[in-house]
Order: C-alpha cells, then structure tokens, then sequence
C-alpha cells in the first residue's frame, strides 16, 4: 500500500468552512469507493494551499476510472468550493500495511476483518491478500463500497465490545459467531452481492470464541448446515473450517487454539 500527499490550491477568494466541507467530502467518498484507507484524515492549512497525506490501496488507486460517481460529484464540489483538483504525490510505500492482491479474480474470496484492519474486507481465498474495493466491476450498492466499509466498521465494533468484556459482550459475541444473528444476515447477503458483480464465490467468515473443551471444538458440525466441514489443515493458521456448501469459514475457538 502506498502513502500519498494530496495538495488542494484555491484558485479565488472563497470561505474556509466551504473549503473544510469540500475536502473533507472528497476524502469521505474516496473512502466510501474503497480508493484511500482509515477513518481519519488530518488536513493542514498552508496560506492558500491544503494537504493531506493518505494511504491507497494501490500506486494508482487515485486514477479517474476507479472514481466513483459520488467522487466525481465531489470532485465538482472543490471546484465550486474555489478549489483546485488535487495535485497528487506518492510519498512511499507504506511498511505497516500489507500488500494488495494481484489477482483480482481469485478461485474464491472471503468477506474478513479484523479489529486492526483498515483494508479491503475482500480477501483473496488463495492469499487472504485483501482485494481493492474499487476493483469490484461494478459498485456493491448505491453508486460505490460504503456498504461493505459500514460492514467493516460494525464488525471491529462489536469485536471491541467483545474483547472488552462489556455489559453487551454476549450480544456481540452471537452477532459475530452465530447464524440466526442479524449481523450475520447483512453479512451473508453483502457476500451474495459481491459473488453476484465479481463471479468469483465469496465466502463468510465466522468469528468462534468459547465453548467446552478443545475436543468438542474440532468435532463441531457447520452451523447453517451441520454437515462436516473441519480441515486436515487451517488455511493461513486462521481458519481450520470451511463449509463449501454454506460458503462459511470459521477459526477453532480461540480459547483453545495454540
């Protein structure tokens, strides 16, 4: 992944609340399109002249034919805003981020995250690379991505909940491990979408914390189906279940995984 330098000039007079609400919709519709990383983006003020520095995806994440058409209508908005279109710098690659997929079109993907992740929720089924939202053929709903960076957004939520042992620890433990939770519904139906506009089977992962005993852990049925769906051996030490009929993956109970 890349880090960038985005410099806005104002081209007239204009006001600076204009400006704030022009940039920041940009930055907003990137994110919503997949093109740039994160949830925060500090911009600072230069006499006439605002930057911004980001990660992308990708070196050329930022070109005009991956813009959606929420970017491009933001885009229009800078102008109106008195501002420039952004000059663009890649700075370097980013060390701490890990590297895209180069195939866009793997034998099959998974909708993963993490707590830590800011990447692409679509993941490469033979890498676990994770695949640029932008690089979907067409939008996931609604002209761009924003529902699978909402998905994301509610999944590290609850994870954080859970981790954290809240009073709603429980609650956010069955949204994310559990097949009749409304969660898992969104999700599941967010993996049809994707599988629909890409052709390539999109599976979904099951977060499993808990249970009895390491034994009954590794005997567990799939849950949608009950039919047998443990591995010989974990796919990328994360996933040690995977049900083709159901397209589900899921961890032995981190309470017992080595």
């Amino acid at each position: 992944m890349y880090i960038k330098e985005l410099s806005f000039e104002c081209y007239q007079d204009t006001q600076y609340a204009a400006v704030e609400r022009a940039i920041n919709n940009y930055l907003d519709m990137l994110r919503y399109n997949g093109q740039i990383l994160g949830r925060e983006f500090p911009v600072a003020m230069q006499g006439a002249i605002f930057t911004t520095r980001l990660v992308c995806p990708e070196e050329h994440s930022l070109l005009a034919r991956f813009n959606s058409p929420q970017v491009t209508h933001a885009l229009q908005g800078l102008t109106n805003a008195g501002l420039l279109a952004p000059k663009i710098k890649t700075i370097a690659e980013d060390l701490n981020s890990q590297q895209c997929a180069t195939n866009f079109t793997p034998s099959w993907q998974i909708l993963y995250t993490t707590f830590l992740d800011t990447c692409s929720p679509i993941r490469c089924g033979e890498t676990l690379a994770p695949i640029p939202l932008y690089r979907t053929p067409e939008e996931i709903s609604n002209g761009d991505r924003k529902s699978a960076i909402k998905w994301q957004e509610e999944w590290v939520n609850l994870d954080e909940l859970q981790m954290n042992g809240s009073a709603v620890s429980s609650a956010a433990l069955k949204e994310l491990g559990e097949v009749d939770s409304k969660f898992f519904y969104r999700g599941t139906n967010l993996c049809k979408r994707i599988q629909y506009i890409t052709k390539v089977p999109t599976y979904y992962y099951l977060y499993r914390v808990a249970g009895t005993s390491l034994q009954e852990e590794q005997n567990r049925p799939c849950p949608s189906c009950g039919g047998e769906w443990r591995l010989n051996e974990p796919l990328f030490d994360i996933f040690d279940f995977k049900c083709d009929q159901c397209q589900l993956v899921s961890n032995l109970s981190w309470d017992f995984k080595k």
